[in-house]
């Protein structure tokens, strides 16, 4: 490696396989990798860097999971009277909404897969911090706190490990008194588990072309609520979904209620990121829902407890790229295993976990080093993550092409057939285009005129944040990276009437106009919850979100 002109050298450590992410799918590989070193008397070292303050504290998901993975995994955690996981799923509910009323779809006419019964309504974060303590347990290293900024290549290409960024950098780019430099994680194997649209997943992608062969990918973007609601109106094990209002039939979207234990309710609403309308805001769309006939009556009297968003893959079976590169593997969201109609991705990214586990210890058990483990990419679509995703693989592309009400019909008998006969009358649908270039310019659309927050059932953005806990150092280089000011003035704004002020659900982007001078496109950092919307659905690519020093962002207590 080449050392920055004018910087120390970083100090290094070695271990056997470095881990980024301690999301479900990083904590599952580096469980796994113990679990068959124990087995096989061998000593493989494996480290887990994350970049949020503690494990946990950038996890945010519905979440209702299926236990497949867990199974696999940990097969005695109905045992563990630590493990989170207490509230088995006892009704299954889904209703479409209209401005005035709703209309329940009966369970019969749902596709088996879509069944909710045997799964369970958890935090994700908090299951995330039982299975650190678990691999701990095991020997794993795992380091909050670090996060992972540049992949590390050798003489020949094949990535050897990743650098944590420097901390103690001021705005203007020069070090401070605190300065510290980041350090080189070095391993025989790399897995990327960062989550949905991770700079160094965006990085490798890039780098070894693994996008060539798929559909471009698609997305959402969930925002969620925790609620601790009246007990006369507290269900245990109630899962409720819905469509339409407050979206039109050509926006795709939907909400979630999920019932936890301890009077809590988990509410939340995904917009699907190919929208039309520069001007729709998912989040003032999310506020509004809340205040639905069939919905409001909930959260009356309750208190909200918790905020946070976060992007969500949806491209599914046809946009999952080449996960192998030599020296290391995308795992879990990273590789964009989420199941969109199921609402689910964190069974699929243990499964991944595990299976990414085998392909290194098979590797490592050979003597081998950083090697391209193409067998993972046959392996993973042989397995239960591609048959999982290949039976709802149309779905997405049928609601992007017809719309809500006829698409999700189309998809529902689709997935009849699939789970029936096991093929599609439409063979497999692609993707065409990315979801930025799905924005149409503002003339085309209408504004839209959104209701001021009650501060009751609906509420504003800032305090919306201020319930996330984010934090960042304010005097350190804005990770949110613009590539052209020019264009973001000249399209941005002038064409699309600024659409980033929508689009994020934190208030990070506004444009600001002072003294009749030109507006000023201005980046509040340090309100940023990492959901990377603004990577996937600026209209001219022109925003990149990087990691921000180790520690920064939100830190969700129970999300």
């Amino acid at each position: 490696m080449v050392e920055a002109e004018g910087l120390p050298p970083r100090e290094s450590m070695e271990f056997d396989v470095v881990i980024v992410g301690a999301g479900p799918a990083g904590l599952s590989a580096a469980i796994r990798i113990k679990q068959l070193a124990n087995e096989r008397g061998e000593d493989i070292s494996v480290v887990v860097l994350e970049k949020g303050s503690e494990v946990g504290a950038h996890i945010l998901s519905g979440a209702v999971i299926d236990p497949i993975g867990l199974d696999k995994l940990i097969p005695d955690w109905r045992e563990d009277d630590s493990a989170p996981i207490k509230t088995q799923v006892k009704q299954d509910k889904f209703l479409v909404l209209g401005p005035a009323g709703s209309m329940r779809l009966p369970n019969f006419m749902m596709p088996k897969l879509m069944d909710n019964h045997g799964n369970y309504i958890v935090s994700l974060g908090n299951v995330c911090r039982w299975m650190a303590e678990r691999a701990e347990a095991l020997g794993v290293e795992v380091y909050p706190g670090f996060a992972a900024a540049e992949v590390l290549y050798d003489d020949e290409g094949k990535v050897i490990g990743v650098a944590t960024g420097d901390m103690g950098v001021g705005r203007d780019g020069q070090p401070k008194d605190s300065y510290m430099r980041g350090m080189e994680l070095l391993g025989r194997y790399t897995l990327i588990a960062e989550g949905v649209r991770g700079s160094l997943a965006k990085t490798l992608i890039d780098q070894f072309d693994l996008d060539r062969d798929s559909d471009p990918q698609k997305f959402g973007i969930g925002i969620k609520e925790l609620w601790e609601v009246d007990p006369a109106k507290h269900q245990p094990g109630l899962v409720q979904h819905t469509l339409g209002w407050p979206l039109n039939n050509k926006t795709g979207g939907g909400s979630f209620l999920y019932h936890l234990e301890d009077n809590q309710v988990a509410v939340g609403f995904v917009v699907h990121l190919n929208y039309e309308n520069p001007y729709l805001s998912p989040f003032d769309e999310f506020q509004r829902f809340k205040t639905h006939l069939a919905i409001r009556d909930v959260f009356e009297g309750g208190k909200r407890i918790s905020y946070g968003a976060r992007a969500i893959s949806e491209g599914g079976y046809q946009s999952v790229p080449k996960l192998s590169f030599p020296g290391g593997l995308l795992i879990g969201c990273s590789a964009g295993f989420v199941n969109v109609p199921r609402i689910k991705g964190s069974h699929n990214a243990m499964l991944s976990g595990m299976l990414a586990a085998e392909h290194v210890m098979e590797s490592l058990a050979a003597g081998e080093s950083h090697k391209e483990l193409d067998a993972y990419d046959a392996a993973w679509r042989a397995s239960e993550i591609g048959a999982d995703l290949k039976k709802v693989r149309n779905a997405k592309p049928l609601l992007s092409r017809f719309g809500t009400m006829l698409g999700t019909a189309l998809s529902g008998m689709d997935m009849w057939t699939n789970e029936l006969f096991g093929f599609s009358f439409f063979g497999t649908l692609h993707h065409t285009k990315t979801d930025a270039a799905s924005l149409k310019p503002a003339s085309a659309c209408k504004p839209i005129a959104y209701p001021k927050p009650d501060g009751k059932i609906s509420f504003d953005k800032l305090s919306s944040v201020f319930l996330s806990n984010t934090n960042h150092e304010e005097d350190q280089p804005i990770h949110l990276k613009l590539r052209d000011e020019a264009l973001q003035k000249l399209s941005e704004h002038d064409k699309f009437d600024g659409p980033s002020n929508r689009y994020c659900p934190a208030g990070v982007y506004e444009w600001v106009e002072e003294n009749g001078q030109e507006p000023r496109f201005q980046i509040n950092a340090q309100n940023c919850v990492h959901c990377k919307t603004c990577d996937i659905k600026d209209p001219n690519g022109n925003i990149t979100w990087t990691v921000p020093e180790g520690t920064g962002g939100p830190n969700y207590p129970n999300m």
